[in-house]
């Protein structure tokens, strides 16, 4: 078993790799107007192995255009045309060796103003999100995700998800579904974030931020390590 700090270096390292990959993927220009969204993510998953020899991730790729960045992470909308003046998010999990990362950000394509509002809302959401965090030493998962839903709200937007994040860890992490809502921040999480995993070890976390607009008809997405970095 690994000892906290080289736990923590590991996934701040993932996480670095992680956001390379992703600064890559806006230099070559991967998402483009006229890209189906599975062949992007099939551009993606191969650049992952280009870079830094990805050979598996740890949940489904995600990439969603327009109208299918409404939808939460479970649903499968059907492949999209990526259009000119499309918002478009990407949610990959890849594996660095053993370690998880977990990465989400958007990119806008078009002029739209409104969307690049939501765009740059994403990372100022996160950051109030984080704060908030550091601030409450025995917060618990439905106490941040109601205080991300107020800042969303707060910054004229809906919340697109049932939950704002999740644990990360070693792969295969502690398994996270319906039935483990303590592995989540959202509703009904009501342990302190803080706390020691099933193995002893500290608990990390990612944090979620899912911006919607549904009058106008698309969202945006932005995820990262919580506790670390």
């Amino acid at each position: 078993m690994h000892d906290e700090s080289t736990r923590a270096a590991r996934l701040l390292d993932a996480q670095a790799k992680a956001s390379e990959l992703f600064a890559e993927v806006d230099t070559r220009g991967l998402i483009a107007p006229g890209q189906g969204e599975r062949a992007v993510s099939d551009r993606i998953r191969d650049l992952a192995n280009e870079m830094f020899g990805v050979k598996r991730f740890w949940h489904k790729r995600v990439v969603r255009s327009g109208p299918n960045t409404l939808h939460p992470y479970r649903s499968n909308p059907p492949d999209r045309i990526i259009e000119a003046d499309d918002i478009v998010f990407a949610d990959f999990g890849p594996l660095f060796e053993e370690w998880e990362a977990d990465f989400g950000r958007t990119f806008v394509l078009g002029d739209d103003p409104v969307k690049h509002r939501l765009r740059d809302d994403l990372p100022k959401v996160f950051a109030a999100g984080r704060r908030y965090f550091e601030a409450q030493p025995d917060i618990t998962g439905e106490q941040l995700f109601a205080e991300v839903v107020r800042l969303t709200e707060e910054a004229g937007w809906e919340y697109g998800g049932p939950h704002s994040g999740h644990l990360v860890g070693e792969f295969p992490h502690e398994k996270i579904n319906g039935d483990e809502i303590a592995s989540y921040i959202a509703p009904g999480s009501d342990r302190p974030m803080r706390r020691p995993d099933r193995a002893g070890r500290h608990c990390h976390w990612i944090l979620e931020i899912h911006l919607v607009d549904r009058e106008r008809g698309f969202g945006g997405f932005h995820e990262e390590l919580l506790d670390l970095g």
